[in-house]
């Protein structure tokens, strides 16, 4: 049974003025959340993704042990529904923007969309042969992007069960992404490279090769214009990718972020704003970064295992982080 555990942060003291004695008082709350931090258990095995709904109000969790977990994010945080039928473990989910249904990736080497309401899947998408090592929505969600080790990356209509476009690499798919107007996709793959594509066209329009390693995340800022990508190379790079813009795509390079033996697929994620990011790593701290000025803002302990993604809450000085070693926080930040 999935359980929520209250934590302690440490404490300031105050004096009671009418008997002088001096009290212990918690710090400033900025959140909504039953406590400063919360401890979710449930996942019998590691945890590779995590993420809040649209409205903030739940949130998904997928893991090795081929389940996706879904809990309340205020209250008790209760997990309240399971998503079961994957095969293999649940490596990366996304929520639709209206709230109702899940889709996932996962090692079985399928896609699967999900009834939150009825807790079922209503849609599984199997034309990849290897490992689906991410997806994204469109911004409408009708159009489910897949990256894959069989070197593909496929584009779904998430109301049926064939792909409409097929993108080939000559290496394993590790990550992808929408672009903002969903005339173009992302791919990262092993090759150290981030292809972005034309849909319609289905040719490569440019190549950002500033990584050293494999590329393990993508995310594209809130306002369309940059995307954040995590690499083996042991960095988290922001690169511009505005039409017409010359000269070295790169604009900022953000380290250390750490990788270990295990080569997991290290996710990175945007605040809503744009103004903070933060990424997955085996250093087991959940580290947050100033995007202007490239300064660390957290560096979190807690986790005993490897941080593989770590959310945003969509309107509240929250952040959510998933890890190798089965357990889920939740926690307030300064707003």
């Amino acid at each position: 049974m999935a359980t929520t555990r209250l934590r302690l942060s440490s404490r300031s003291k105050k004096t009671d003025e009418s008997s002088g004695k001096e009290l212990l008082a918690g710090p400033p709350r900025t959140s909504s959340l039953a406590a400063p931090t919360l401890l979710l258990t449930g996942h019998e095995a590691e945890i590779h993704t995590v993420k809040f709904d649209p409205t903030g109000k739940y949130l998904a969790s997928g893991s090795f042990d081929k389940r996706i977990l879904l809990w309340d994010t205020f209250g008790d945080s209760a997990n309240f529904g399971v998503l079961q039928g994957h095969k293999n473990a649940v490596v990366d989910l996304q929520w639709s923007d209206d709230s109702r249904h899940i889709y996932s990736a996962s090692a079985d080497a399928s896609a699967s969309m999900w009834d939150v309401s009825e807790l079922r899947r209503v849609r599984r998408y199997t034309e990849h042969q290897s490992f689906v090592n991410s997806c994204s929505l469109s911004r409408t969600s009708q159009l489910l992007l897949s990256g894959s080790d069989d070197k593909t990356a496929k584009i779904w209509d998430s109301r049926t069960k064939k792909s409409t476009h097929t993108f080939e690499h000559k290496y394993q798919v590790t990550a992808v992404c929408w672009s903002q107007d969903g005339e173009q996709i992302f791919t990262g793959s092993i090759d150290n490279k981030i292809r972005v594509w034309d849909v319609r066209k289905n040719l490569v329009t440019l190549k950002l090769t500033s990584h050293r390693d494999t590329v393990t995340g993508l995310m594209l800022s809130p306002d369309g214009s940059y995307l954040l990508s995590n690499s083996m190379d042991n960095t988290l790079q922001i690169s511009d990718v505005r039409p017409f813009v010359s000269g070295n795509r790169c604009v900022k390079v953000f380290s250390p972020v750490v990788h270990g033996v295990d080569q997991n697929l290290l996710k990175c994620s945007w605040s809503p704003d744009g103004s903070k990011i933060s990424a997955g790593s085996a250093d087991r701290f959940v580290t947050i970064w100033d995007t202007a000025s490239r300064q660390i803002l957290y560096k979190l302990p807690g986790h005993t295992g490897t941080v593989n993604e770590v959310d945003f809450h969509p309107f509240e000085p929250i952040i959510v982080s998933a890890s190798a070693d089965k357990k889920i926080y939740l926690g307030e930040i300064e707003p």
